[in-house]
């Protein structure tokens, strides 16, 4: 389609925009902790998410891969509601991620896109995480670009130019696709392209701050909507 032309590479956040977290986070915390409100204690988890990886890529603590930052989130969580967990529950905890589900129009929309674009995961999660997300969920990804390729979490440059430069294409030939405008703004600076997509159930209902920016050179309700403004 007219503008788009030139856009070889969609990359696409997994935490949110592909996949609910919130969902499949809650629903694991409350079969391993019943007696805890799952979705406060998920929402909490997750705000810990970006401040523990900002901090490894400050250099303030060292590289860990994702579950392991993960873990220690975790613990901190439940010691703020007041309990402990076994080593056990932690580990599948943690390893839930792995198999949270995906939005309804997720797999059918990367099928379709993946016919004109090449479609690639771009998250913090590991390529082991993001594999075992995608055979959960049936997600044809073409490449698959975990934060363990280059050692580095989003928004660190190394991470969206990383992805551009494993594909042999210009930053300009990567779209950035995710439901999160931080994610976005990060990857229009290094000169990527952006597509803004609307999740407003990501938090389970609560309110988002994320409503996308003129700045974006798309904005879709869904993958679908997303395929359809890409000609596909």
């Amino acid at each position: 389609m007219p503008g788009y032309d030139d856009v070889r590479v969609l990359a696409f956040d997994t935490f949110g925009t592909i996949t609910d977290w919130f969902t499949g986070i809650s629903d694991a915390v409350g079969l391993e902790v019943p007696a805890v409100d799952a979705g406060a204690f998920t929402h909490d988890w997750r705000r810990r998410y970006a401040p523990i990886m900002a901090r490894v890529e400050s250099g303030e603590l060292p590289w860990r891969r994702l579950d392991d930052l993960q873990t220690e989130t975790l613990h901190d969580v439940a010691t703020a509601f007041g309990f402990s967990l076994t080593d056990d529950q932690a580990r599948r905890l943690v390893r839930s991620w792995r198999t949270i589900p995906a939005w309804p129009d997720a797999a059918a929309g990367l099928r379709r896109l993946r016919v004109r674009y090449v479609v690639c995961a771009l998250s913090n999660g590991t390529v082991a995480l993001l594999t075992d997300m995608a055979r959960h969920n049936g997600f044809d990804w073409d490449v698959i670009g975990g934060s363990d390729l280059w050692r580095h979490y989003k928004p660190a440059r190394e991470t969206y130019c990383g992805l551009a430069d494993l594909l042999e294409v210009e930053p300009s030939r990567v779209m950035m696709v995710a439901t999160h405008q931080h994610d976005l703004d990060a990857a229009r600076g290094f000169g990527l392209r952006t597509a803004f997509i609307e999740r407003p159930m990501e938090w389970g209902g609560d309110p988002k701050d994320d409503s996308g920016s003129p700045a974006n050179d798309v904005h879709a309700r869904d993958l679908h909507d997303l395929a359809d403004r890409l000609g596909c």
